[in-house]
């Protein structure tokens, strides 16, 4: 987690939200990262976890990240949620709760729900206090 909080920082210097993402294979080697770059590309689909979903993808030369977990530092919204169950990514573990827009237990629980195809661990509320705060530095200044 330390390491997608490092990743989030870079979001600040475009103007974006902070959020970062890594993603890791089997073995434990870090194969994707990603921050939020809406602002910075105009594309609304370029949450971090998005990001490092393809900067993953690209890396292992296909679709599936079977057997890989991704870590963020804010739930994954419902966009996000879907990308990480069509990428078969097996575990995400998250800092932040998103109560306003989260789908990973707090206002949807898509990667948990009993009608979802593929099943995925979650884990939550990892050095929660530490990625709250920089999401809540950063509003503090808009």
């Amino acid at each position: 987690m330390r390491l997608a909080l490092d990743v989030a920082h870079s979001a600040t210097q475009t103007g974006d939200v902070p959020v970062g993402a890594i993603i890791i294979n089997a073995d434990g080697v870090v194969i994707g990262k990603g921050f939020n770059e809406r602002e910075a590309n105009n594309d609304p689909t370029a949450h971090a976890e998005v990001v490092a979903i393809r900067n993953a993808a690209a890396r292992l030369q296909k679709s599936r990240l079977d057997g890989c977990t991704l870590v963020v530092t804010l739930e994954p919204c419902a966009m996000c949620a879907g990308a990480i169950a069509q990428s078969r990514i097996s575990k995400v573990i998250f800092g932040a709760w998103d109560e306003k827009a989260g789908a990973v237990g707090s206002v949807w629980d898509v990667l948990r729900d009993p009608r979802s195809i593929f099943k995925v661990e979650v884990v939550t509320g990892v050095l929660e206090k530490e990625c709250a705060a920089i999401l809540t530095d950063f509003f503090k200044d808009k």
